[in-house]
Order: C-alpha cells, then sequence, then structure tokens
C-alpha cells in the first residue's frame, strides 16, 4: 500500500538514500568533537554492563587484584573489537547499524557453575574460553538459519519484545541508583537515591532546555555533572585511576590455552542460542528506530558478527559478546543515528584495553549517577515498543491475547524472581531471561492465532519490512516525544 515520502534529517527520504543520492543518516560521519563526544556517551552507558561478569567471574575464581584488572580490561578490548565487526562491517558480517556490542550478563550464571564444578581454580578460566570459542563457532554457522526467523516478527511481536527490552533494563537501573554494593551500609540511602535524582533531573533540564548539540550529548553532561555533584557527598572515588597502569595489553591466552568440556560447551551454546534471540530482538527495534528496518540479510550479518566476536574473544581472554540494549534507548533519545558514531565509542573501548588508567575514568562515575541516566536510556526502549504497538493491530482480540501473556511471560523474572526455583538449573539460563522467554511467547503465540489453521491474510499478519515502513511513518509524527 502506498503511503506518503517519509523524510530524513536532510529532507530525502530513505528510497533516495539507498538509490545513493545521499546518505542515510545511520552513514553519516559527523565531525570530529562531535564524533568523539556522542562516542564516549555511548561508552559511559555500557560501561558498567560491560565489567560486571568479569569482575564477578573473577572474584569467584578468586583472581589477585592485578589478574582481576588485567581480565576487565580484556573485555572492554574485545567489546570494542566486536563492536567494529557489528557497525563498519567486513565482508558478510556486521549488521552495520548503530549497534554496541559487550559482554553477555546471560552467560554469567552458566560460566560461575563451571567455576564452581572446577577443582583445579586455575582451569576455569581456560575451560569457560573453549565452551565459548565452540559457541561462538557453531552460532557463526547457524547464523544464517537463525536469521530466518524475522518472518515470524510482525508488530505484534516486535513491539512486544522491544518493550520487554526497555522494561527489563529498568531494574538495572534502580539497582545502580541504590548502590554498587547491596551489602553496604548506604545500600538505597537517601544519598544515593538523591544523587540519582539529581542526575535524572539535570537530563531532563537539559533536554527540554537546550538545543543542538547540547542537547544531543544530555546523558553525557548528566553523567560529568551528576558525578562533579557526588564528590563532596564522598561518593567518588579517584583511587581507581591513582592505581591503574597507564599501558597494557590483554596478552593472547593469558590464563592458559582453552580447555574443551563437553558440559561447558553444551552450556554456553544454550547461552548463544539465549543471545542470538535476544540480539535479532535488538536489531529488529534497533531499525525501526533509525529508519532502516532489519531484514533476514542484516539479522544474518549481525548475528554472524555477535558470534564471530564471540569466538574471537577468548583468544584475547574476554567472554561472550553480544549487542547491548540499553545503547538503543541512547539511540533513540538523541537520534543520533550514524552507526560511526558507535565505531568510535568502539575505539575508546579498545583504548581503555589498551590503557586501564583511561578505563579507570568511567570507573570513577558513581552508581548512583548511572543509574539516573539509565531510566532515561531504558525508558526510552519501552517507548519504542509501545510506539511499534499501536500499529500493531490491537483492535483485534487474538493480537491484544498475544501481547498480554506474552508480556506476562516476560515479567516472571522480574516480579517473581523466584518463579522458577524448581526447575533444573541448566533451564534457568532461559527462564531467567524475560526478553527471550517473552520473544519465545510472542512468536508461538502469533504462529497459533495469526498463521496456523488459517490463510495469511493481509489484515492478520504483517511482515517485518511492511511493519518498520508503518512504524517510521507514524514516528514522524511522533517526534515531539522524544522517539525517532
Amino acid at each position: 500500500m502506498a503511503t506518503e515520502p517519509r523524510f530524513t534529517k536532510q529532507g530525502t527520504t530513505p528510497a533516495d538514500a539507498s538509490a545513493g543520492h545521499t546518505k542515510h543518516p545511520v552513514d553519516e560521519k559527523l565531525p570530529p568533537l562531535k564524533m568523539a563526544t556522542t562516542g564516549l556517551q555511548h561508552v559511559a552507558a555500557m560501561y558498567a554492563g560491560v565489567v560486571a561478569p568479569p569482575l564477578i567471574v573473577g572474584a569467584a575464581i578468586g583472581l589477585s587484584p592485578k589478574d582481576l584488572t588485567f581480565l576487565t580490561g580484556a573485555c572492554l578490548f574485545t567489546a570494542g573489537l566486536a563492536t567494529f565487526l557489528q557497525t563498519l562491517g567486513i565482508w558478510k558480517i556486521g549488521a552495520r547499524l548503530p549497534f554496541v556490542n559487550g559482554v553477555t550478563f546471560a552467560g554469567v550464571a552458566p560460566m560461575l557453575a563451571v567455576v564452581a564444578s572446577t577443582k583445579d581454580k586455575d582451569d576455569a578460566l581456560p575451560v569457560i574460553f573453549g565452551a565459548v570459542i565452540v559457541a561462538g563457532v557453531l552460532g557463526f554457522v547457524a547464523a544464517p538459519f537463525f536469521s530466518k526467523m524475522v518472518r515470524f516478527f510482525p508488530p505484534v511481536v516486535t513491539g512486544t519484545v522491544i518493550t520487554l527490552i526497555g522494561i527489563s533494563l529498568m531494574p538495572v537501573a534502580f539497582g545502580w541508583m541504590q548502590g554498587p554494593n547491596t551489602q553496604a551500609p548506604d545500600y538505597g540511602s537517601m544519598k544515593n537515591l538523591s544523587l540519582a535524582g539529581i542526575t535524572l533531573v539535570v537530563v531532563l533540564l537539559l533536554r527540554r532546555f537546550t538545543t543542538g548539540f547540547v542537547k544531543q550529548i544530555a546523558v553525557l553532561l548528566g553523567l560529568v555533572i551528576g558525578t562533579l555533584i557526588a564528590i563532596p557527598f564522598g561518593v567518588t572515588d579517584f583511587s581507581p585511576v591513582g592505581d591503574a597502569d597507564i599501558v597494557g595489553f590483554p596478552t593472547p591466552f593469558h590464563f592458559g590455552a582453552p580447555q574443551f568440556a563437553g558440559a561447558a560447551i553444551v552450556s554456553l551454546c544454550v547461552v548463544m542460542v539465549v543471545s542470538m534471540t535476544e540480539s535479532t530482538a535488538d536489531m529488529l527495534a534497533l531499525g525501526e528506530i533509525v529508519d532502516r528496518p532489519a531484514d533476514e540479510k542484516t539479522i544474518a550479518a549481525g548475528l554472524r558478527a555477535d558470534t564471530l566476536g564471540s569466538a574471537i574473544s577468548p583468544l584475547f581472554n574476554g567472554f561472550m559478546c553480544s549487542a547491548f540494549a540499553q545503547n538503543i534507548g541512547l539511540v533513540a533519545m538523541t537520534k543520533i543515528r550514524s552507526r560511526y558514531v558507535v565505531a568510535t565509542g568502539g575505539g575508546f573501548l579498545v583504548l581503555m584495553g589498551l590503557c586501564p588508567m583511561a578505563a579507570s575514568l568511567i570507573a570513577v562515575v558513581p552508581r548512583p549517577v548511572l543509574g539516573g541516566a539509565g531510566v532515561v536510556l531504558f525508558g526510552s526502549v519501552a517507548a519504542s515498543g509501545i510506539q511499534t504497538l499501536v500499529k500493531a493491530g490491537l483492535e483485534k482480540d487474538n493480537n491484544v491475547l498475544i501481547v498480554a501473556v506474552s508480556l506476562a511471560v516476560g515479567l516472571i523474572p522480574i516480579a517473581a524472581p523466584e518463579f522458577y526455583h524448581a526447575f533444573p538449573e541448566n533451564s534457568k539460563i532461559i527462564l531467567d531471561s524475560g526478553i527471550s522467554t517473552g520473544c519465545v511467547a510472542a512468536v508461538v503465540l502469533n504462529l497459533l492465532f495469526n498463521h496456523i489453521g488459517r490463510g495469511r491474510e493481509a489484515d492478520d499478519v504483517t511482515s517485518p519490512m511492511e511493519s518498520g515502513d508503518a512504524i517510521a511513518e507514524q514516528r514522524t509524527g511522533a517526534s515531539a516525544a522524544g522517539v525517532h
């Protein structure tokens, strides 16, 4: 069905851009200063998520402070490499979207299980690295087949999953707002919550009363201002900067050559499936936000980048890599869609991996300050999902049921964290991911109500590409909401 042409910031339609008349905003290269500051903003948004898994796993193994710093730097370095693969791409690898990659938190639980089951703790990391390599290689081979799932993601499914991504990330922001240590006396104190609230207010005021470049880097400015305000409160710790080395390189196989254990490989392969499912949903969400809907080819290329990045990561002592959903919120809020901005962020990650002192500068930002900014970022993702659902045909009872049940299933790990306590431990890898369970529920219910036993009528089923056009058209009239 014909629609009115929708316009990019340059005043041209995506069709014109694809025809070579002008660059799509995703392919724009911004001025150096703007590229650097907005790229750094992406790093600030995802830094805590990258360093948390190596800190948790390293502590469980009992690594020395020096080795723990090395492991954290290695994960930053490999996150940068994976982001390069995803944003810049080579051959058929990389979605070439403003997509940040980093260590997936989904692998923490099975990696801790590997640590617990390994008699000699010195073998724990080599066993983990071996399992990640195998999972990455198998995932790379399976990527083109896995990407065919895109036909099962009409608006009713994508809208539900995008909404779940935003909602599922909210507890992370709320946890950051309370403080870095749940056992600390000041965890959840008025001091921490006030700092989070001040940061949130600063970001909102900057978004409301500034324009242009300042408005676009409101989150980064909010983090800087929040950190400065936190200094008198004694929350800001500058000791990591003084203790860090200036130069450091993640020497390949620093912790030993990879070891291949069957149980660990199976466990991490399950995590890879979960990760690929979430990445597929993330690519669909981001594609709609930047007006370049992710088709089957794009998803296959993006999954190849995820899996190849994961397979390479252990060579430099890193863990499994996956897309970072929180950065989708940053793209939606700032409207800066250039993949080169995110690639610049990937460059910062590589430099942090090579320069521990630089990495420690981001670590100075207090967790409550990060939490205050996180509310805006993660809420923007949920808002994008709601906008997608507006065009999902919710006037039909079947689609209402799909959304209702899928959201309920996806919210179980958030609303009732112990709900699956009686299930086998291995199954919890999937069940404890609300994004994955909600996604599976939405796909299955969509098949049941809109495909099986009935013809594929235009009123009932809309393809992902068609939904992207409709959603983008709707968004042009909703830019006041701050989502694009």
